[in-house]
């Protein structure tokens, strides 16, 4: 089978900024109380007439000018989101539409804070069993319209934002660019991240998921790695679920990524649940941290306590 690889990447934030200042006039909380306990700064909160369709258009849109591709040219296009309000047209329709595709395939993919590792290797599935040949894969999310923003402990932590990557199947014999994916989840604990209720909103028992991240998933990204065959000092990049810069450092020290760069866009995004890992991948490709054919440990964990991560070259 013909393997995939990433040929770019894309992202897109709405412009309203919203600082650790601010929220301190909406809740009681304060700058120091954030960014010591999570290390977040501030976060972009996308306005009412910016939906999640709109913020995963524009990322996408900036993929496939980066990829040298027209709408047109996608046959699939799967979009990782847990905001989704509507049932149906899916955001993947919806994007398909504002970018004027012709008939592509359109699904959503509900992993919540996993949910871009999982359409990633989706993906790849698909190009490998020969069903697309070329994928627009999506992580876009409005925590703001889920959210008590008078629960200071969950309110400080969220943001809005998308993250897209174009992906290609590989020339025939060439080395695959999306290694294999490591996937899997905790079921009996899944209530420890929630988005649920009339309107949904967004709960956690942030211990509970502070300990299972801390111990359990830098064995589970160490395999991930295995899978790719590399061992994690051979990694330039890490790019964790940016969840937490208490859960992402620990998290980056015990895998043993020595060479790596660390992506910490939780500081300025705060966690925009499923964009969070292309968002901080775009920003680290286009800042040159990481270069074409680095190889990149993607790892998303999170809702459903799901976890996915693959070794991507990156584009």
């Amino acid at each position: 089978m013909i393997g995939s690889r990433i040929v770019a990447v894309g992202h897109y934030q709405p412009a309203r900024v919203l600082t650790n200042e601010d929220l301190a006039d909406m809740v009681d909380t304060s700058d120091e109380w954030i960014t010591s306990r999570v290390g977040i700064r501030t976060r972009h909160i996308a306005g009412p007439d910016e939906p999640v369709d709109e913020l995963a258009a524009h990322a996408a849109a900036k993929a496939l000018a980066a990829a040298g591709r027209t709408p047109a040219e996608i046959d699939l296009v799967l979009v990782a989101t847990s905001t989704a309000i509507d049932r149906s047209p899916n955001m993947a329709a919806r994007v398909a539409a504002r970018l004027g595709m012709p008939g592509p395939a359109v699904m959503d993919i509900n992993v919540v804070c996993a949910g871009f590792t999982h359409a990633l290797a989706t993906a790849d599935h698909a190009v490998r069993a020969g069903g697309a040949g070329r994928v627009l894969v999506i992580g876009a999310d409005k925590m703001s319209d889920v959210t008590d923003w008078t629960d200071r402990t969950t309110c400080v932590l969220v943001g809005d934002g998308a993250g897209a990557a174009v992906v290609e199947a590989c020339a025939p014999g060439a080395e695959a660019g999306i290694g294999p994916v490591l996937w899997g989840s905790v079921p009996e604990m899944g209530h420890a991240v929630r988005i649920e209720g009339t309107p949904p909103r967004f709960a956690q028992e942030g211990q509970s998921v502070y300990r299972w991240a801390a111990t359990q998933l830098p064995v589970v990204a160490r395999q991930a790695c295995e899978k790719a065959g590399l061992a994690p000092e051979d990694l330039a990049g890490v790019v964790l679920h940016q969840a937490n810069l208490r859960i992402i450092e620990p998290l980056a020290r015990r895998l043993g990524a020595v060479n790596a760069v660390v992506a910490r866009d939780v500081t300025d995004s705060g966690n925009t649940s499923a964009a969070s890992i292309p968002l901080a991948l775009s920003k680290l490709v286009e800042q040159g941290a990481v270069t074409t054919g680095d190889p990149v440990l993607l790892f998303g964990f999170g809702g459903n306590l799901s976890y996915a991560g693959q070794v991507v070259r990156c584009p």
